[in-house]
């Protein structure tokens, strides 16, 4: 008889970073939200430690600002740090499948082809959180074969912070149509072993997303402090 598989039991402050990760980049906690321990503490039912810690480990994530050991609040980046998430994204992810595209094989693109897969029946019906989900992933794959993991993991983190903007993009998106046109080319590009056009298809498309979701959180913000 086979054993038993190994499955990782999440700690308690792990469970609690899990759940607050989400609810900041879904926009459940609001970008400024303020944070307190001794809420969170009877939300969960836990003592204050397990909470104090999961907000230490969010706070080295640059999710939350941390405030004195009482708790914190969301980080709100400035409009000039969400274009530099973007531009760092531009930087990485760009160098990233320039290597990866001559070394991609057929596991590669069959990935990408069920993640793509993934995000249309999301798109269709019309979950953001889901849609999210897989955008990330997909980039991903689309830059594994680079074998370039310390690139990998810094790119990891710069998507934590984007993702939350990213998410609030794909909610109010009026076309998205376009965006899934050219997920499906960069696809197209790798097969046919383009790497200038892969590479530039992918400036155009994190700038593009970059400079409408900047338009959008300037007339929210605008409208917020009115």
């Amino acid at each position: 008889m086979a054993g038993g598989r190994a499955v990782k039991k999440l700690s308690l402050p792990e469970m609690i970073v899990s759940d607050l990760r989400q609810r900041i980049l879904s926009g459940e906690l609001a970008e400024g939200e303020a944070i307190r321990q001794e809420l969170l503490a009877k939300e969960y039912d836990v003592s204050r430690m397990p909470v104090r810690e999961a907000l230490k480990r969010l706070s080295a994530e640059g999710l939350v600002q941390w405030e004195n050991n009482r708790g914190g609040t969301v980080i709100k980046h400035s409009l000039h740090e969400i274009g530099e998430i973007f531009d760092l994204r531009i930087l990485i992810e760009v160098d990233l499948f320039r290597r990866a595209i001559p070394n991609m094989a057929a596991a590669h693109f069959e990935a990408c082809e069920r993640l793509l897969t993934e995000m249309e029946r999301s798109y269709e019906a019309d979950d953001v959180s889901q849609w999210g989900k897989f955008n990330h992933e997909y980039h991903m794959g689309l830059y594994a074969a680079a074998d370039r993991r310390m690139s990998m993991e810094f790119l990891e983190r710069i998507s934590l912070h984007s993702d939350r903007y990213v998410r609030i993009h794909l909610s109010v998106m009026k076309q998205r149509k376009p965006a899934q046109e050219e997920h499906r080319k960069l696809l197209t590009y790798a097969r046919n072993g383009d790497v200038d056009g892969g590479a530039a298809l992918l400036r155009q498309h994190i700038e593009r997303t970059k400079t409408e979701l900047l338009e959008m959180i300037v007339k929210q913000r605008r409208h917020g402090s009115e």
